[in-house]
């Protein structure tokens, strides 16, 4: 960053820090502990709608790679549009497979950046569910390296549960980089994975 910079007030962009994903597995634990969200075992990455030939070729070699476990019923990564025109590679494995889904996360996130679809990037998710069956997904925003919780309300409308949120944010500050800005907390309504 320059002086000239630094007197129009620009701030260089954070860096993504894909391996803050990790994190998300002992996170888990804390946020079973403090308020009994578990994992669903669903999972996405959301990116700005992409077309052509170079896209279709990461998507195949995405496939290819999370293809070779076994452990997997159905395909390794389903693409889906939602209808405010964002893409989802969505994963889905069984509840106990945190980790698993972790890694794949971040696999599909890895082979975006390399392939040249980093700046397309927007965030990735993790599901969880309560026993009263609330859903709560646990956002990794790509473009500033943190994590929000999103939790929206059932039934009718589009409502979240704020309260939930805060909790939530509490109770993981020591375990995830906790985006600090309420205002970047966007609402992922209808998001596949959730």
């Amino acid at each position: 960053m320059g002086l000239l910079d630094i007197l129009l007030g620009r701030t260089k962009p954070v860096a993504p820090d894909l391996d803050q994903l990790f994190a998300l597995p002992s996170a888990a634990v804390t946020l079973e502990a403090a308020a009994s969200f578990t994992p669903t075992g669903r999972g996405a990455v959301c990116f700005a709608t992409v077309e052509g030939a170079a896209f279709e070729q990461t998507h195949r070699e995405v496939q290819a790679l999370l293809d070779a476990d076994a452990d997997r019923d159905g395909p390794p990564v389903a693409l889906r549009r939602d209808e405010y025109g964002y893409s989802w590679l969505v994963s889905e494995r069984a509840p106990d497979q945190l980790p698993e889904l972790v890694n794949d996360l971040h696999a599909v996130n890895s082979s975006m950046e390399v392939n040249g679809f980093g700046p397309q990037l927007l965030c990735s998710l993790a599901g969880f569910q309560d026993p009263q069956g609330r859903s709560l997904a646990l956002v990794y925003l790509y473009k500033r390296g943190t994590f929000f919780p999103f939790a929206p309300l059932p039934g009718e409308g589009q409502r979240r549960d704020n309260a939930l949120e805060l909790r939530v944010k509490a109770a993981l500050g020591d375990d995830l980089r906790i985006e600090q800005d309420l205002n970047r907390w966007f609402p992922l309504w209808g998001a596949p994975g959730l």
